[in-house]
């Protein structure tokens, strides 16, 4: 059976807003998971001319 996708939010904790969505495939081994995400958190903060630290990503179990 295929694992199901995970999906992340990325959060301005500045402002509490949602700034960019994100969804990795579900057999990704965690390690994979957590380096992908930290990619993603630095490519949000850089597109959106926000310090790296004021980002932060939490899984979305709303989708």
């Amino acid at each position: 059976m295929k694992a199901a996708d995970k999906h992340y939010k990325f959060i301005n904790s500045k402002t509490g807003y949602v700034i960019f969505h994100f969804t990795l495939k579900g057999d990704i081994n965690e390690a994979d998971t957590k380096v992908e995400l930290e990619k993603v958190k630095a490519d949000v903060a850089s597109k959106n001319r926000i310090f790296l630290d004021t980002i932060y990503w939490e899984e979305d179990k709303e989708c």
